[in-house]
């Protein structure tokens, strides 16, 4: 298959990029002059290169200059035309360049004109010393052997002149009573009417003018004319060119008394030329023949032209034809050729279509066996997690009503009742949480029925909600509830557990999502038609981007950036009651802006059900359950006790509170306890503190656990903070981030006291195990302290260095220039070396001072003042509690 879709690629790229056409071969025409012959001349070689269709003639004409001549050339040289035609316009002055063309393996062919130089490829033209003969011969016969010449020659430089000259000259040697005058023109006619002019007006009118070319010739005729003596010369010219007003012409109306035929010869040009670049036998000079013109023969010549013309004029048409069905040729060549790779392409892509098609109903069969046995897997998941939970209902049953039972026992303190209060509410959300799991896979399995009653809806939407007033006042939550004016009185015909059970979970998710000072809002109201309950609930909470929107009712959906605890269950089953009721449920929520949950249920259910049973237990559970989940989201925590002194302080993170308190109960008894609810307030507090220890969870809304060790550890006042993270996961991935944000221990849920208290007091003792490297005697290079406090450390030490002379340096002074306040300063110096900044001050001043006691004459007053100290006493004493004696102890002895 794959072959020959390449087959069939590379033919139909083959096809489209074929040309019909051969490479264009490009011919130069140099020409040096434009005058009627020379357009003549072009003429005839246009019409002769149509007999060869792949061939292109570009024209440049030098205007009878020789500059303009020569960078002709030039051009045609840099351009690398395949062959060069020529009419040099001087020999010599042109000859260099057509040398360089020639040397540069161009094909050179001279038209007319010769150079003085054989760098060249073939000549074509007429013998001009044959023509000047002959013009001899017969003006000598005009004037029966006995006269007066003018001759009006071309351009003295040019070839044709000189033979010309030549050729008459040798006619007239046998004729000496035939004198000749000469006069040079440049080939045009208004040089030779004024040269003739001139001519009259010095020697009078010659018999006969013998001009180098019909133009000259006609110019002389016209001077004569002008003083009425044109009958009196006879005028005899060169080129007897046909066409109106040309040569031929002229000699047949009497204006001319002969003229020799002076050919263009642009169909031997081409022949020659093209045979040069095809490699074809060719003549190396080819000399044009010529013939006298005379009023005997110039009718006939005129109308043999005339016919010549027609029959040109009929084979510009035909070839106008044949260009043109050439062009429609190629036309519908191309369209072909275009079509035919189109075919060939949707050819390849029908088969490529065959192929993907076949390979995609593979893939579609491998992909339905995995989703088989993706869903046979799932449900045997899912089966097995049924019949989990509900093997979990006897446990929780057993650890229930026994908390229950020692819940009403009088002999408890107040500390046991804390901890039964935290094992009951946390048993009561697990029971919550397996009989959703229960109910969820009842109704995907289909098992699960309405239970219909009729009920105020008002009412009871009233008194569900009022059940969470006393957790919106703890949390500091304004709770609004609102019914419009219709919906008064109005009952309904629905099962209202499941009803009630929607709620719950609609009003657990808002208080667990909305922070204190919040709002919590529940409306009903009646649809235009009064035919459906319209039910919002609505909070002032976090929110949730676009995407989490469109699947919060996924089943085990959980938003990546939500960090509060919950099974993904709850919406998900609140949606499958509101369809099993034909309701419908849509949410609209935003980044920072809250969240609104909206309910359309119809007033009356349009199918039988079953009577409603009187209320039961689980509806208890469930209630209880809803409300205790909802308290663990963000709340207020207990106020700070802070007392600095001998027992240390820990900073507890947790965004639970019961985590928070269970904690503070551990701790309490033995460290000053702080409480944050989350990582931006944990970090806050941190910095006003800096407690010997920090204990937080990994999973926190604002500020995550991670991102908090990571913001203490870059801070100069808390680098030196331990810090204990927690957390529900145990995959040695998690640890390693929070290792590497510069954690100090992790401990994975669920944990006991003792493995807490224990790894808590390590930290602590290792910590203050540190402070001894901090003593100023020993370098600052241990690998188990962080660099921002072998930093902190050394800066110090440098500051108090260079001011140990200061006797009025104090903490605020030392403080500003350590860029931290006072109490800053006072803890972080305190926690690293066990010193309070004063103490850490004095020190140094002591051990300067016995330094300087030891190895100078200085007294011991000035010992004392050179160290900073006002009073010599105040320095003695401080120095005798330091060192164990006095000063002059110590001087006696070195």
């Amino acid at each position: 298959m794959r072959k020959l879709i390449y087959l069939l690629l590379s033919v139909s790229l083959i096809l489209v990029s074929c040309k019909s056409e051969r490479e264009t071969c490009r011919i130069g025409v140099s020409q040096c002059s434009d005058d009627e012959w020379r357009r003549v001349m072009n003429d005839e070689l246009r019409r002769e290169i149509l007999f060869y269709p792949e061939t292109e003639l570009v024209f440049r004409t030098a205007y009878d200059e020789n500059d303009r001549q020569i960078a002709d050339i030039e051009w045609f040289i840099s351009q690398k035309v395949d062959a060069l035609i020529i009419a040099p316009n001087e020999a010599d002055a042109i000859a260099p360049v057509i040398g360089k063309a020639y040397d540069s393996g161009i094909p050179v062919i001279l038209v007319d004109r010769k150079i003085n130089s054989e760098k060249y490829t073939a000549y074509v033209g007429a013998d001009n010393f044959e023509i000047g003969y002959r013009a001899g011969e017969y003006i000598v016969s005009r004037l029966a052997g006995e006269g007066r010449v003018l001759e009006l020659t071309g351009l003295s430089g040019s070839t044709p002149a000189k033979e010309r000259h030549a050729g008459f000259l040798a006619a007239l040697e046998n004729s000496p009573s035939v004198s000749v005058d000469v006069r040079e023109t440049d080939w045009t006619d208004s040089v030779a009417f004024v040269q003739f002019t001139r001519y009259l007006e010095e020697s009078g009118l010659p018999d006969v003018v013998y001009a180098h070319n019909d133009a000259a010739a006609y110019a002389a005729h016209k001077a004569a004319k002008k003083i009425g003596s044109e009958d009196e010369c006879t005028f005899v010219g060169i080129d007897a060119l046909p066409g109106k007003g040309m040569g031929v012409d002229m000699v047949s109306s009497g204006i001319l008394d002969a003229s020799l035929i002076y050919p263009t010869g642009g169909e031997t040009v081409i022949k020659v030329t093209m045979a040069v670049i095809n490699g074809e036998p060719y003549q190396r000079e080819n000399k044009l023949s010529t013939e006298l013109v005379t009023s005997d023969n110039a009718r006939i010549m005129q109308m043999q032209t005339s016919q010549i013309h027609m029959l040109d004029e009929k084979i510009e048409t035909l070839n106008g034809l044949l260009n043109s069905s050439m062009l429609r040729y190629a036309s519908q060549r191309k369209i072909l050729l275009v079509f035919v790779g189109l075919l060939c392409l949707v050819l390849l892509l029908l088969m490529l279509a065959i192929y993907g098609f076949r390979k995609l109903a593979r893939m579609n069969h491998i992909l339905s066996e995995q989703k088989r046995e993706i869903e046979e897997q799932r449900e045997a998941k899912l089966s097995f997690f049924t019949n989990v939970s509900h093997d979990f209902r006897t446990p929780l049953t057993l650890i229930s009503d026994p908390v229950n039972q020692l819940k009403k026992s009088i002999n408890l303190d107040d500390h046991d009742r804390y901890l039964l209060d935290i094992i009951y509410k946390n048993v009561t959300i697990l029971r919550r949480l397996v009989n959703q799991i229960l109910d969820f896979r009842k109704y995907e399995s289909g098992k699960l029925e309405l239970v219909l009653s009729d009920f105020d809806i008002v009412a009871a939407l009233k008194d569900w909600t009022d059940i969470f007033s006393d957790l919106a006042y703890g949390k500091h939550i304004t709770l609004n509830f609102e019914a419009a004016p219709e919906c008064e009185g109005l009952r309904v015909v629905a099962d209202m557990e499941k009803i009630e059970r929607i709620a719950y979970n609609l009003l657990s998710n808002a208080f667990k999502f909305t922070p204190s000072n919040g709002t919590v809002s529940v409306r009903i109201a009646l649809s235009d038609d009064r035919s459906r309950i319209i039910w919002t609930v609505s909070d002032s909470g976090i929110g949730m981007s676009d995407a989490h929107v469109n699947r919060v009712f996924e089943k085990f959906y959980q938003a990546p950036s939500v960090h509060h605890s919950g099974s993904g269950i709850g919406l998900a089953l609140a949606k499958a009651f509101v369809e099993m009721h034909g309701g419908l449920i849509v949410v609209t929520s935003a980044k920072g802006a809250g969240t609104v949950f909206t309910i359309e249920l119809p007033v009356v259910q349009q199918r039988d059900g079953t009577i409603a049973p009187d209320r039961h237990e689980q509806m208890s559970i469930m209630k209880d359950g809803a409300l205790f989940d909802a308290n663990q989201g963000t709340s207020p925590q207990m106020d700070d006790v802070y007392e600095r002194g001998e027992r240390e302080c820990v900073l507890v993170v947790d965004d639970n509170a019961d985590v928070r308190g269970y904690i503070r109960s551990l701790l309490i008894d033995r460290y000053n306890v702080i409480e944050a609810s989350n990582g931006k307030e944990g970090l806050k507090k941190a910095v006003k503190s800096v407690p010997d220890a920090v204990i937080c969870d990994v999973m926190m809304p604002v500020m995550d656990g991670m991102e908090l060790c990571r913001s203490l550890k870059a801070s100069v006042q808390t680098s030196h903070i331990p810090v204990m993270m927690l957390t529900a996961y145990s995959a040695d991935e998690q640890k390693i981030m929070g290792y590497e944000c510069g954690a100090d221990s992790y401990i994975s849920k669920p944990f006991t006291s003792d493995l807490l208290l224990a790894r808590l007091r390590n930290l602590i003792d290792g910590h203050m195990r540190l402070q001894s490297i901090f003593d100023d005697t020993i370098p600052l290079s241990s690998e188990s302290i962080a660099e921002i406090d072998k930093d902190f450390i050394g800066k110090l030490r440098k500051v108090i260095e260079d001011n140990l002379e200061n006797s009025s340096m104090t903490v605020e002074i030392l403080g500003e220039k350590m860029c931290l306040g006072r109490v800053q300063l006072y803890r972080k110096t305190k926690a690293l070396t066990g010193y309070s900044p004063n103490e850490y001050l004095r020190i140094a001043r002591l051990k300067k001072a016995s330094a300087l006691l030891s190895s100078t004459d200085m007294t011991v007053a000035e010992v004392a003042y050179s160290v900073g100290f006002t009073s010599a006493s105040y320095f003695a004493k401080c120095y005798r509690e330091y060192f164990g004696e006095t000063p002059k102890e110590f001087q006696k002895k070195v």
